[in-house]
């Protein structure tokens, strides 16, 4: 079994520093690699991210993340993913990565993602330029998600996740105001991970939704919001996936 631990929206400030470091310490005893799923930072300043940094520095296992909508909001991004990368994370937007454990190769893809809505009430790609512009980017990130995915399928994986801070289903959403779900997520993920294939998809994001959905092609799907998990992470087990056929993630 592959353990896989996972969080998002853990929203931290200098006023927050250390609180999740004595419960990341406990990794290596249960987790092979940590996942964090957006929104790492209150709002998305290099002090912040710092912060983020000094709680995932040398954890004894690997850290893969995506950015979220608080990432973005001082538009430092790139410096924020400069200093989480310096800290030792794998940072990812519409790229993969391959983490060996034991004799095993798990491959994450990932993207922020983006909002839009879900098959019979979504956004199209019409009207105003700024319409057609917030419907593109949700494709673009769904695209460069599948061909993530794809890339993983290339190197013979044992487990492939889908790492997102946007919902790819609504089931997930759950308990949250169905006038936002269209900023929440995009049923144009799910089109990609059911494209492409994966053993589990993890976002954040919904922090009033609920933690258990699944893609119409059967891909199991988890709500890792921190206020939705309760607690610092969620570890997630998924056998090894045979050479001849895949077996059914127990997430």
């Amino acid at each position: 079994m592959i353990r896989i631990a996972a969080v998002g929206d853990i929203h931290l400030s200098p006023e927050t520093r250390g609180v999740l470091r004595p419960a990341f310490d406990t990794l290596p005893a249960c987790a092979d690699l940590l996942l964090l799923a957006g929104d790492l930072t209150r709002h998305g300043t290099v002090e912040e991210a710092r912060v983020v940094a000094d709680e995932i520095r040398d954890l004894g296992v690997p850290v893969v993340a995506v950015l979220g909508n608080h990432d973005h909001h001082a538009d430092r991004q790139d410096e924020v993913t400069a200093v989480l990368r310096d800290a030792g994370a794998t940072v990812l937007e519409g790229e993969s990565t391959v983490v060996p454990v034991g004799g095993a190769r798990v491959g994450v893809a990932g993207t922020k993602g983006f909002g839009g809505g879900f098959v019979g009430a979504s956004a199209g790609e019409f009207g105003e330029p700024v319409m057609k512009e917030f419907v593109r980017v949700s494709r673009r990130c769904a695209d460069g998600l599948r061909a993530a995915l794809d890339d993983l399928a290339r190197q013979d994986c044992d487990v492939r996740i889908a790492l997102t801070h946007y919902s790819p289903v609504p089931e997930t959403l759950a308990g949250e105001p169905l006038e936002i779900y269209p900023f929440l997520g995009s049923y144009l993920l799910a089109e990609a991970i059911d494209t492409a294939g994966a053993d589990l998809a993890v976002h954040g994001h919904a922090h009033a939704g609920t933690e258990h959905g699944m893609t119409t092609g059967g891909v199991k799907v988890r709500n890792v919001a921190q206020p939705v998990i309760g607690r610092a992470f969620h570890v997630y087990h998924l056998p090894v996936r045979s050479r001849v056929g895949a077996e059914a993630p127990t997430a």
